[in-house]
């Protein structure tokens, strides 16, 4: 099966395949430390205070690829630096990590 790494900062939208789970986990974390590590996001107003813990700053997605029945999982990296790790495409539902990373999290939802 083959993984497909999306990952969407700003405008900018870069995607890498990887043949194994194990792989395109190991390339997901890399890069989520990698946005973590940069500039936080500040606070912004706009009809509204929106705190950086409320912005999503990158996200990051891995995708079986295939056309139909295809499963997704990811997290966002949020303007404070925290992950938020999901299941799904376009209809997203929270994955609870039970005590483990948002890594573990995405892997269990796509194995």
């Amino acid at each position: 099966m083959t993984y497909t790494l999306t990952v969407r900062r700003g405008s900018s939208v870069e995607r890498e395949r990887f043949e194994a789970l194990d792989e395109a986990v190991a390339r997901l974390r890399a890069r989520a430390e990698e946005i973590r590590a940069g500039a936080r996001l500040g606070t912004i107003s706009a009809f509204r205070d929106y705190e950086p813990g409320q912005r999503v700053a990158a996200r990051l997605e891995l995708s079986t690829g295939r056309m139909f029945r295809s499963r997704d999982a990811g997290l966002d990296v949020m303007g404070d630096g925290s992950l938020v790790p999901y299941a799904g495409g376009i209809g997203r539902r929270p994955l609870d990590t039970d005590g483990g990373s948002a890594f573990e999290a995405i892997s269990r939802a796509l194995a």
